[in-house]
């Protein structure tokens, strides 16, 4: 089987996806995987590669290894970042907490610890997938319901625009941190555990660490300039969850 950026399934109606990592038989298993499912597939072994394959195949996925030789997998993302909007599932050997907060710090969507299955990893990819990439603004022709901006003090969000302000200066969110802001915002004063924001911004049943979703509110609370201790937009609820908007 080949690899780089001359090496793509026959399937090319499919979703594309981007597999990186240096254990080239590991990679090879899952793009075969990916394969099965009708996957258009590139390998790459390192990160410089990996970054010019995904300039061409632009993916929808990219499994991304974090210990990397050379440009490490964190570096991969954050250069993936400024020109991609794939998802992004981080692959580590290490099980510490470090490495997960650090690939979400970077737009990391998920992460999975090896050795782990192919077969479950691609069924979570499916159901990350289930979600459309770019989001379609409705048209009043389409779609008579376009929805009002929401207003939370200086916050404004625009939903169908995907589009939030503050203090009425943009404000750059990765597609995850907008999609928990607009659960939040849609249900004001209604708290969301993490596991119902996962479901909802996955659009169906979560299978991994609901955990995720305070690394993403971390991110959300830096951006909005947010104070856990004294909030202004999202409120924490212990045991519970999270909330915007009225109610105690």
């Amino acid at each position: 089987m080949e690899h780089g950026r001359g090496r793509s399934s026959e399937q090319t109606k499919g979703y594309r996806a981007l597999v990186v990592d240096d254990e080239v038989p590991l990679a090879e298993v899952v793009a075969s995987y990916l394969q099965r499912e009708q996957f258009e597939t590139a390998v790459a072994a390192d990160g410089l590669e990996a970054i010019a394959i995904a300039r061409e195949l632009d993916p929808d996925v990219v499994i991304l290894d974090l210990g990397l030789p050379g440009i490490d997998g964190l570096e991969v993302c954050r250069q993936l970042r400024t020109f991609s909007d794939a998802y992004v599932v981080m692959l580590t050997a290490r099980d510490a907490e470090i490495d997960t907060v650090l690939g979400l710090t970077v737009g990391a969507d998920d992460y999975v610890t090896k050795p782990f299955s192919p077969r479950e990893l691609v069924a979570r990819i499916r159901a990350m997938l289930r979600r459309p990439r770019v989001l379609q603004t409705p048209t009043p022709a389409a779609d008579h319901r376009i929805t009002a901006p929401r207003h939370f003090g200086a916050l404004s969000i625009d939903v169908d625009a995907r589009e939030v302000r503050l203090d009425d200066e943009p404000v750059l969110l990765t597609r995850t941190e907008f999609d928990i802001l607009d659960a939040l915002s849609g249900r004001p004063g209604v708290v969301l555990s993490r596991r119902q924001l996962l479901e909802i911004v996955r659009e169906g049943p979560w299978v991994g660490n609901d955990h995720l979703v305070d690394v993403h509110i971390g991110h959300l609370r830096r951006k909005l300039g947010d104070d856990a201790a004294q909030p202004r937009f999202i409120t924490t609820v212990r045991g519970v969850g999270y909330r915007m908007g009225g109610g105690r």
